[in-house]
């Protein structure tokens, strides 16, 4: 059904001829399949292996050499006895040289089928689905547009789906895969406005994609569309679609193969006519035997006009290069690839895992002090290991910042609550990772940068936070965390509602219950009395609720940070809290979640990885101009562009003025004519809130502007556009189908190497070329 978000649950039920309650019956289901056949990508048949051998004899130069070895296999046939084995040695190594070429060329073809296989890793095997009236469990491969399934947490989804019914209080996504976006997706049933013509996989949020995965919660949906018409089945579309582009060199070859060819016949015929009157020459024995002698002449002039050692050398060119790549931690899977990088002009790069560290990490955190002001610590650190400080005001580190109660002007109060709220109103993990030396999250990116401030912060108690050095990675993970949780009990949890914005848990210690909570900072300061103000707590006035409120609004606008608010309700004398939270367990959620103190504002993002600011002002001095393409809001990505460089920090984006415009959206730049597209990419420098069609077709513009495209990414959104650009590099933490589909994989996930990867194959492009100027000379 198209634009199924568009449309009521009602209308889509109606449109596929369904019900919620009985689902299709077995006779529905034969039907529809076979109507839209089974839920499954399109096995495309693997080409055979002598077509790709007979695709590396089609090259002009190669089919001259093979054309000289075959006539000096023929004239060595007619050779006197004693010259015969002499006369073989040429065209068996030429032979030898091109069989050595094909083969690693059938090699290279491989890998965009490679690249098809591995998007079937993110299909499930088995769903349930109400069929006959029954909920029953189906393999994935068999449902059909208007089955109903259940989805539920840790469930990849089956097909492209509406949302009926969301049946906990919240639904979240994981949709990165699809859309790059680093935090999970609130999916929801309300129909979407048609106004505005189609909205982006971004902006379908009551549409649920296959691959993607259920993070929270429980849902019924109905399926819209399945195989080949599913989003995920559009992007294997794009990669199997895609024609492998001539590198720079190769086409440069190709030119100088034609005129070649040319030159040595001309020339041929030329000996060959100039030398008729020798041909009746007694020396011949005949006219008939002359002529041969002549002819055998002018082929031999032939061949060795023939830079036979042209391949040979130019393949070790390349072998060489790659070998030095990979020291440096560039992966080099398509030999051609080190080559073109030498010529490229423009690097089209995803910003969500490249340019940053797709770690979510909190690096400002706002608490009130004594005096009642605003106080901004920033927090250091960019991944999800324990790495980091909270920075004081007078700019000096702040140890055992939850125990010492000389910092940060006496908010001791103010932190250690924070440190409650962020380590037990949170239901993500963070755990380390030997094989890979990092530490990695499970949950909600959000609630895992809480855990690890927890962890730069420490607990208030100072003798444990003295023995945290002495812990090994894996223990040190989440250390502060496991210590809180073994001194407060967590009684229960209301979950994230998308009405009240919050979720809260009520912990119990030996000095009674106490409710924290964590959500949007304009729904958690509504319902806040109180403020934690020093070591005290305050009444909340409205001047001081405004201020808090502009604070919020201050770290999301000129930071781009995501921020939560953090409370706390104590309990009083009275035990209301405790019926508070058995009351609410009927839906009332808000009736425990009143009359809280506010502790404080934690804002976070996803950091820009170290290297990127450096290595983007190399690229520009280099001549090479950075394009920013990403599934994110456009707020998010030019905050992190302004941070590494990509646009100034004070610079004027155009949008608003007649200034030449730097970013666009991906609905904005399919509302562009194609004139005006063709004359956007020239200047532009993001574009955010992107498909993968839309970096598709900015790579195909930017190529027949006449550039040399790099496209970095680690997603399986990139996988085409990584295929359709001249060089395709993919991160090394990235997934399998990024890096089946690239021609280039960075092992240690650094946009610095590809700086170094541009120089050396200028290098190897230089070095080439000398060569290639020696052998025709």
């Amino acid at each position: 059904m198209e634009a199924a978000y568009n449309h009521s649950t009602g209308q889509v039920l109606d449109n596929l001829h369904v019900n919620v309650e009985d689902g299709l019956t077995d006779g529905q289901v034969v039907e529809r399949q076979a109507k839209y056949g089974r839920n499954e990508l399109p096995e495309e048949p693997p080409t055979p292996i002598w077509e790709l051998i007979l695709e590396q004899f089609q090259d002009q130069l190669v089919i001259i050499l093979l054309m000289s070895a075959l006539v000096s296999l023929v004239l060595a046939f007619f050779e006197e006895d004693n010259d015969k084995l002499t006369a073989y040695v040429e065209p068996i190594v030429i032979m030898l040289i091109l069989i050595a070429n094909a083969t690693v060329g059938v090699l290279q073809e491989t890998s965009a089928e490679n690249a098809i296989a591995a998007l079937k890793e993110y299909s499930p095997d088995e769903c349930r689905v109400v069929r006959n009236s029954k909920v029953v469990k189906v393999n994935a491969t068999e449902l059909v547009p208007g089955d109903v399934v259940e989805i539920s947490v840790g469930d990849k989804i089956p097909a492209d789906a509406r949302v009926l019914s969301v049946e906990s209080s919240v639904l979240r996504i994981d949709q990165a895969l699809l859309t790059g976006e680093s935090v999970s997706v609130i999916k929801s049933e309300e129909a979407l406005s048609a106004k505005g013509g189609r909205k982006v996989v971004q902006d379908q949020v009551n549409m649920v994609f296959a691959g993607t995965s259920v993070v929270l919660g429980r849902a019924q949906c109905v399926v819209t569309a399945t195989g080949a018409k599913t989003e995920i089945g559009g992007i294997h579309s794009s990669i199997t679609d895609q024609i492998s582009e001539k590198t720079p060199l190769k086409k440069k070859l190709d030119d100088f193969g034609d005129t070649l060819a040319k030159v040595i016949t001309v020339v041929c015929i030329l000996v060959w006519v100039i030398n008729i009157r020798h041909f009746n020459e007694s020396a011949h024995h005949g006219w008939v035997r002359g002529a041969v002698y002549y002819f055998k002449i002018a082929v031999a002039l032939a061949v060795a006009a023939i830079p036979e050692g042209l391949a040979v050398i130019i393949t070790t060119c390349l072998a060489l290069g790659t070998r030095r790549m990979a020291e440096k931690n560039a992966i080099v899977r398509s030999l051609p690839s080190v080559e073109t990088l030498g010529c490229t002009s423009i690097i089209c790069s995803d910003k969500t895992g490249t340019l940053t560290t797709n770690q979510m990490s909190v690096s400002r955190l706002i608490v009130l002090d004594d005096q009642a002001s605003i106080c901004e610590l920033e927090v250091t650190g960019t991944s999800f290991g324990p790495d980091g400080h909270v920075i004081g005001t007078d700019g000096q580190p702040i140890v055992n910042a939850a125990a010492d109660a000389n910092v940060v002007a006496g908010s001791t109060a103010a932190l250690k609550d924070a440190v409650l709220v962020s380590a037990l109103c949170n239901n993500a993990t963070v755990s380390y990772n030997f094989e890979k030396n990092l530490y990695n999250h499970v949950g909600e990116p959000t609630e895992a940068a809480l855990r690890v401030l927890v962890e730069k912060i420490g607990t208030h108690d100072a003798s444990f936070n003295a023995t945290l050095s002495e812990l090994s990675n894996a223990d040190r993970a989440q250390a502060c965390c496991q210590w809180l949780q073994h001194r407060y009990k967590r009684v229960t949890t209301l979950e994230f509602t998308r009405e009240r914005k919050s979720m809260s848990t009520l912990v119990r210690d030996s000095e009674g219950d106490r409710l924290l909570v964590k959500g949007a900072p304009e729904n958690i300061l509504e319902r806040c009395a109180f403020a934690r103000v020093g070591d005290t707590v305050v009444s909340m006035t409205p001047k001081l609720r405004e201020s808090l409120v502009e604070a919020a609004v201050r770290l999301g606008s000129a930071h781009a940070l995501r921020t939560v608010a953090l409370a706390v309700r104590e309990e009083d004398d009275s035990g209301a809290l405790a019926v508070d939270m058995v009351a609410s367990k009927s839906g009332e959620f808000e009736q425990a979640e009143r009359e809280m103190t506010f502790v404080g504002l934690a804002g976070m993002h996803d950091p820009p990885r170290p290297e990127v600011r450096e290595s983007i002002a190399h690229c520009r001095e280099a001549g090479i101009r950075v394009v920013v393409i990403t599934g994110d809001s456009k707020q998010t990505a030019e905050s992190i562009c302004r941070a590494i460089g990509v646009i100034g920090a004070d610079e004027d984006t155009g949008e608003n003025s007649d200034s030449v415009r730097l970013c666009y959206t991906g609905a904005e730049f399919d509302a562009l004519s194609e004139a005006e597209q063709r004359e956007c990419v020239k200047t532009a420098r993001l574009f955010a809130r992107t498909e993968p069609q839309h970096k598709l077709r900015l790579v195909s513009l930017l190529q027949q502007a006449g550039h040399i495209v790099a496209m970095t990414g680690d997603g399986v959104n990139d996988a085409p556009a990584l295929k359709k650009a001249d060089i395709g590099v993919a991160m090394g933490t990235g997934t399998d189908v990024a890096k089946l589909a690239a021609d280039m994989v960075l092992a240690d996930d650094n946009f610095a190497t590809i700086e170094m990867a541009v120089a050396e194959g200028r290098s190897i492009y230089d070095n080439t070329k000398q060569f290639i100027r020696y052998l025709i000379s």
